[in-house]
């Protein structure tokens, strides 16, 4: 994997880190991730005008993310109403990266060597360690449920994206599209908060768009990549975002423990330069 692309990757887990850290600080999350959603819907919409169609053949790959999508968002909503973000976040995205590669290599014929497979393991050890006290306190039946399902969605919707946009013809087009189709996950949660909605603040208008609009780029970011990379090691790469969230937690939030946060930083480096010079 060329240095460039790593740093694509990592770029997109920085700025999927700072849109998390939008939702973690919001007083109502589900009614913020419905407006991270809506934040996608009108930049999307301006590229499908301009744009030109992605290929016949990756539509039913749009459509089934857009589907899995609705389930990220439903699942990761729930888990944050059974858990706090900082024992839902490190479940849910540690069990993606080899949950991709096992599916990319049952469904794209990907079969990463074993010096990548170490690196995902590795990774895998730094996302735990971040939130390490968190986990260690006890995790609720409920929020461990909805935390898996939200990494077993996020699994499902990576390696269709993956597929599908190396079937489009056109990323920039795929992006657009699946941006653009966020526009039902944010009706369906405009039509339960309605009220809610009526009466936020300008202030939480403006941060979940400004969230929403972070987020598409960030997923543009690495729907780029995966046309160059193995889809289970850009996915591990990607999960990075959980250290660069830590470290947001600590350094602007005043949220937990340096030395432990030093350590998932470094095991992800580790993990990173395992999976970059082995694919």
């Amino acid at each position: 994997m060329t240095l460039s692309v790593i740093a694509i990757i990592l770029s997109a887990a920085l700025l999927h880190a700072l849109w998390n850290a939008i939702v973690k600080t919001a007083a109502d999350r589900t009614t913020t991730l419905g407006l991270v959603a809506f934040g996608q819907v009108v930049p999307g919409a301006v590229m499908v005008a301009v744009l030109p169609v992605p290929s016949v053949e990756s539509f039913p790959y749009i459509l089934a993310s857009t589907v899995v999508h609705f389930g990220y968002y439903y699942m990761l909503g729930r888990a944050y109403q059974h858990g706090d973000l900082s024992v839902v976040y490190p479940i849910a995205r540690g069990i993606v990266p080899a949950l991709v590669a096992l599916w990319a290599m049952a469904f794209a014929d990907e079969v990463l060597p074993l010096q990548a497979w170490a690196g995902i393991a590795v990774i895998g050890c730094g996302i735990q360690l971040s939130s390490w006290k968190a986990l260690r306190s006890g995790v609720g039946r409920a929020a461990l449920g909805f935390a898996a399902g939200t990494g077993f969605c996020i699994s499902i919707y990576s390696v269709v994206d993956g597929v599908g946009v190396r079937l489009s013809g056109h990323t920039l087009s795929y992006w657009a599209w699946g941006a653009f189709l966020h526009l039902f996950i944010a009706g369906f949660v405009a039509v339960r908060r309605w009220r809610t909605l009526a009466h936020l603040p300008a202030k939480t208008w403006v941060l979940g768009l400004a969230g929403g609009l972070v987020s598409m780029i960030a997923y543009g970011l690495v729907l780029y990549a995966k046309n160059f990379a193995p889809l289970g090691a850009v996915s591990a790469l990607r999960e990075t975002s959980v250290i660069f969230a830590a470290l947001i937690g600590f350094v602007f939030l005043k949220e937990g423990y340096w030395m432990r946060r030093l350590g998932s930083a470094v095991l992800m480096a580790a993990g990173v330069g395992l999976i970059g010079t082995a694919v």
